[in-house]
């Protein structure tokens, strides 16, 4: 699969762009400011209907307009598909397949498999639980509409849940029968989601570790760790137990909405003990193996982003993403940067075809 054209109209910093890519590697270089994250981001946009950077949908309106497009054409097993995402201030965003516009977003997601690495990335070690659970779900959702359903089922469920403690709270009362509706679907979908979960991780830990050594090439001890309740107790036991928590803080406290996934290394969570060298090799052999998966579930080449990762790694680390990308298992490489000639030194390592597009 690839990228063949994008469009753009609108959207950030651009009032007009058209772009015609090569199927193997395109770089764009420029100063910081001219948008070469925000083309990446516009990609990033057609394959799952939303901004990687800004989840403010309308942020990514050019200022001083009305509304974005964003139009991409791909290749994918010998057919084109046209995708369209736009939006208008104050209107809901749409998102088109080939002229027909979804129903719902969720069927969008998985039919274009793509991996972006950034700075941003960073947030994943240094941020809270929920970063590193979108993580997780963004990972599974891309290959198991299932899983996704089920996701979208239990938030909602717990939206629910939440709203009736409060009106509990609010107005003196109680009603555990209408409660126990929501706790069993709660159950239900828990229940899948964690068992869904476990699954994953025990195939994605030892690609990741793999990855780990590829770009490193030392033995340190990297490790990922599902941390769950559910691994004692059942979401149903759970919520029995915490009902009191519950209706005191008026919002559900356990849960697979509560999951996290710890980072550690040599046995210590790298957020404290882990160097900076270590940390950015550490994320990037987790979009590695989150690629590496994607690509052995769907049997598609997901295509690759890298944004400013040049600019941010040592050359050590760099010639050995270089040594990875550089043989059949990678597809389309689009990649970010300040400088043009370093940009270009290094994609002349990977002897495959390019195209470079100054900003």
């Amino acid at each position: 699969m690839f990228l063949k054209t994008v469009s753009l109209l609108n959207y950030k910093n651009f009032e007009s762009k058209d772009l015609v890519f090569d199927s193997k590697i395109n770089c764009f270089v420029g100063d910081n400011g001219r948008g070469k994250t925000n083309i990446l981001d516009a990609i990033y946009h057609l394959a799952f209907g939303k901004s990687y950077f800004n989840p403010i949908a309308s942020q990514n309106i050019k200022h001083g307009s009305d509304f974005f497009v964003v139009e991409g054409i791909f290749e994918k097993q010998d057919r084109e598909e046209k995708i369209v995402c736009s939006l208008k201030r104050n209107n809901k965003k749409i998102i088109k397949r080939n002229g027909k516009a979804y129903d719902r977003f969720a069927d969008h997601i998985g039919l274009l498999p793509l991996v972006i690495i950034s700075p941003a990335d960073r947030d994943l070690i240094s941020e809270g639980s929920e970063v590193r659970r979108k993580f997780m779900d963004g990972v599974i959702s891309q290959s198991d509409k299932a899983y996704l359903q089920s996701l979208i089922n239990y938030n909602k469920v717990l939206s629910q849940r939440n709203a009736l403690l409060k009106y509990f709270a609010a107005n003196h009362t109680f009603d555990n029968a209408t409660l126990a509706v929501y706790n069993e679907q709660l159950h239900t979908y828990g229940s899948e989601i964690f068992a869904k979960r476990s699954d994953f991780l025990e195939r994605f830990i030892p690609i990741f570790k793999t990855q780990y050594r590829a770009i490193t090439g030392n033995t340190e001890e990297v490790h990922l760790k599902y941390d769950s309740k559910l691994h004692l107790n059942d979401t149903a036991s759970l919520l029995a137990k915490n009902l009191d928590k519950d209706r005191a803080l008026q919002y559900t406290s356990v849960g697979i909405h509560k999951d996290d996934l710890s980072f550690t290394i040599t046995d210590y969570p790298i957020k404290k003990f882990g160097s900076q060298g270590q940390q950015k090799s550490f994320l990037i052999a987790l979009k590695f193996a989150q690629f590496q998966f994607m690509q052995e579930i769907s049997g598609i080449t997901p295509i690759l982003l890298l944004d400013d990762i040049f600019d941010k790694l040592d050359e050590h680390r760099v010639a050995h993403i270089i040594t990875l990308v550089n043989n059949k298992n990678f597809g389309q490489i689009f990649v970010s940067d300040t400088h043009a000639d370093r940009t270009e030194n290094v994609v002349k390592k990977i002897h495959q075809s390019y195209k470079i597009f100054k900003l």
